[in-house]
């Protein structure tokens, strides 16, 4: 972490053996969500920030890409069957985690290079922007509508 006030030291957030990623604050700046794979699959975690050792595991079964609301009340993440889930999020001194729910069923990119994080959620965690894969029966055209707000201010045509 790189501090933006104070000595300004960059520290380790997480030192430990096993492979920690997509990190991502609360909108608070007090919690940060992440993927671990500590027990053999990655999971979902929440730890203080600055860190103090203690650690809570969000999902059960299996976890990737957190994503807070962004009032900080729900996290967001994609299980490993593809589904999007959500757990209600408490904080005061200490977190508590909801049992996660399903929201619904992706079918979302594999994660890669091109395509790291394969939804966002709108800040009321109501409607996500998903990409998503169809299969090649499924294609469908896709219109893009270039210079739109032209349109809106312009004379209907004859």
């Amino acid at each position: 972490m790189f501090p933006v006030a104070g000595d300004r030291k960059p520290v380790p957030f997480a030192a430990s053996p096993f492979i920690e990623i997509e990190g991502r604050f609360s909108p608070d700046g007090r919690w940060i969500a992440y993927a671990g794979d500590e027990t053999g699959r990655s999971e979902i975690y929440v730890q203080p920030v600055p860190p103090s050792g203690a650690k809570w595991q969000v999902s059960s079964t299996g976890g990737t890409q957190p994503s807070w609301r962004r009032d900080g009340k729900e996290l967001f993440y994609l299980a490993a069957d593809r589904n999007l889930m959500a757990a209600a999020i408490t904080s005061g001194a200490t977190l508590q985690a909801g049992v996660p729910k399903a929201l619904f069923e992706t079918r979302t990119l594999p994660v890669n290079v091109i395509f790291p994080r394969v939804y966002q959620p709108s800040a009321d965690g109501r409607r996500f922007l998903i990409i998503t894969m169809f299969e090649e029966a499924e294609q469908r055209p896709v219109s893009v509508v270039v210079n739109w707000q032209a349109g809106l201010s312009a004379e209907p045509r004859p």
